[in-house]
């Protein structure tokens, strides 16, 4: 998948979101919901729809920052303060419009799945605990311990409540989410009733995969980041 032509990408509106989509040919293997970054919905993101879709996925990508700006994308110094708007139920909000336009797609909630990396990630996986889903994955998902906004749960507090089976990727040198607090996250997920995993590279950073695309530290870090989350969603979404 990674460095082939991907899909061209698309935006629509369902139930008031602005959703970013893209699909291939032929008939979907299902449907990815992609949670956008602290920066919002910038190419790396754009990216990842459109290789999901050239995979076989319907991709959709909701911007959820619609609320607050009107636009998909925002400076890095803004994103503090975007990501502070953010709350539980803006989010769901967003991902069940998402869904909906899954749905009449004739995408059932099981073959589902959400992807989210960076404030993404945190997102998805407060999606997991709270929907009925086919899989998650989360890539770099800050705000274990403590959220990352007033409005969003400590994913430490949802983790039990995980509904489908949920990834979670981490970089072991990534100095705004301690180790401890990764495996505080693994050992609250697994108390959950699905499966779940962990999975730490040593020295690399925050931006581990880059959203399972591109990533610090080594190359094989990269490719084995990508290789789990494609299979995490083809061993689950069935």
């Amino acid at each position: 998948m990674a460095g082939t032509e991907v899909a061209a990408t698309d935006d629509v509106t369902e139930n008031g979101v602005p959703l970013t989509v893209a699909e291939a040919d032929g008939v979907p293997r299902g449907g990815i919901v992609v949670l956008h970054e602290a920066r919002g919905v910038t190419e790396l993101v754009l990216r990842l729809v459109g290789t999901l879709a050239e995979d076989g996925w319907l991709a959709v990508a909701p911007h959820l920052y619609h609320r607050e700006t009107g636009e998909p994308d925002v400076e890095q110094d803004d994103a503090d303060a975007q990501v502070a708007s953010l709350t539980g139920d803006t989010v769901l909000a967003d991902c069940d419009a998402a869904m909906a336009w899954l749905a009449r797609r004739g995408v059932s909630a099981d073959r589902v799945g959400v992807f989210g990396f960076d404030t993404g990630g945190t997102a998805a996986l407060v999606v997991a605990a709270s929907r009925s889903l086919g899989a998650a994955v989360s890539v770099s998902a800050a705000g274990i311990r403590e959220p990352l906004s007033a409005g969003l749960p400590a994913l430490l507090d949802v983790a039990p409540d995980l509904g489908c089976p949920w990834l979670g990727l981490y970089g072991e040198a990534d100095p705004a989410i301690p180790s401890e607090h990764v495996e505080a996250l693994r050992r609250a997920a697994a108390t959950s009733d699905v499966a779940t995993d962990v999975v730490t590279y040593p020295g690399v950073g925050h931006r581990v995969g880059e959203g399972a695309l591109e990533a610090e530290g080594s190359e094989s870090s990269t490719t084995d980041a990508l290789a789990r989350v494609l299979g995490w969603f083809d061993s689950h979404l069935r």
